[in-house]
């Protein structure tokens, strides 16, 4: 019976000084701003929320799925109203656009979060794409 032969390099080297024992943040903390934009963006699955300060940088978002809401519930009005309160009281706005986007079931839950926080609207403005009889759509499903 013949042993059998350790390759050279086949141990693992370890690597010191690169993991060190801190516990790392799942978030950033969100910076704090006076004034920025909300983009809501409302699918019929999901809604999701971003904050960005005047030049569109962004500084925080958030979803249904990050709320903690899992599968179907991430559609219902409910979860838009969290998400949008979420959002906003983690960054501390106190005057803000809106630009909503889509047309899913969170659109106007997350609309009257927004407006009941607080927060000082200028304007709302609806960015929702819209074909000008563009791409051919596909065909009718036959049951």
């Amino acid at each position: 019976m013949t042993k059998a032969i350790p390759k050279i390099g086949s141990r693992r080297r370890v690597r010191t000084g690169l993991r060190r024992n801190t516990r790392f943040s799942l978030r950033k903390s969100a910076r704090r701003i006076t004034k920025g934009v909300i983009h809501v963006q409302a699918s019929f699955n999901n809604t999701i929320i971003t904050v960005t300060d005047p030049q569109g940088r962004v500084v925080f978002w958030s979803s249904a799925g990050t709320c903690g809401f899992k599968s179907s519930r991430k559609a219902s009005p409910y979860a838009g109203q969290r998400t949008a309160v979420d959002a906003i009281r983690t960054v501390g706005l106190q005057r803000a656009e809106v630009m909503v986007k889509g047309a899913g079931s969170g659109r106007d839950a997350a609309l009257r979060a927004i407006a009941k926080s607080g927060v000082r609207l200028s304007c709302i403005r609806d960015v929702t794409p819209m074909p000008h009889n563009g791409c051919r759509p596909p065909k009718k499903r036959r049951l």
